[in-house]
């Protein structure tokens, strides 16, 4: 059944996502593992975008499908973990409206400890600065999809060094048209264009990083 949910999703088939989300909670399934199984879903149609097979409005109904999921979860991923401590600031790139593997990353972060301020999409690189200088936040995670708002993450990584605050916060730029070139040209810690491995990275930073954090 878990490949029936993975390719109800990733076919932007919404009746019957919905419907086997439902039917895996009934059977016992927790939400995380089925937050987990939807996270394949959607790197599925992320693949088929980039290969030509989906187009601009695929993805806008695979991020419809999420949200329609997402009601259903949210209130099942209780915050009864116990908060490490550690906050991440999220958000969606100015000129980038896409939330989709930043939804995805936000519920597995939640469900796992990590206090998570969600900034939204189209996010200024000004809002972002921001946030950090308001919060501490250690991580800083930036979405990214459309290729034309990757100058805009570069320009997060220059106020944020203008403001003295760049080595304050780790920055993890995710999304499919991130690679090592846009890590070097804008100037960010890590990259992904893979949810479970930006889940990783926030674990490894957690792991590793002696902080402080405004909010504990």
């Amino acid at each position: 059944m878990d490949d029936e949910l993975l390719n109800a999703l990733a076919d932007l088939d919404e009746e019957k996502t919905i419907a086997l989300v439902h039917q895996h909670l009934g059977e016992g399934d927790s939400p995380l593992k089925v937050v987990e199984i939807c996270q394949l879903g959607v790197e599925i149609v992320g693949q088929r975008y980039c290969n030509g097979e989906y187009y601009l409005s695929d993805l806008i109904m695979s991020e419809e499908i999420l949200r329609e999921v997402m009601v259903i979860l949210e209130p099942l991923i209780t915050s009864e973990i116990p908060a490490n401590g550690m906050t991440i600031i999220l958000g969606t790139i100015e000129g980038d409206i896409h939330d989709l593997g930043k939804n995805i990353i936000h519920y597995m972060l939640k469900s796992s400890g990590f206090r998570v301020i969600d900034l939204g999409v189209d996010v200024s690189p000004e809002a972002f600065v921001r946030a950090v200088n308001e919060t501490k936040a250690p991580i800083l995670g930036i979405s990214v999809l459309l290729s034309f708002c990757i100058s805009a993450v570069k320009r997060v990584v220059d106020l944020l060094a203008e403001a003295g605050l760049r080595d304050q916060v780790k920055i993890i730029a995710g999304g499919y048209p991130v690679n090592e070139i846009v890590k070097d040209y804008t100037g960010v810690d890590y990259y992904t264009n893979d949810i479970t491995n930006l889940f990783d990275i926030c674990q490894k930073i957690k792991a590793e990083t002696s902080f402080s954090d405004g909010n504990s």
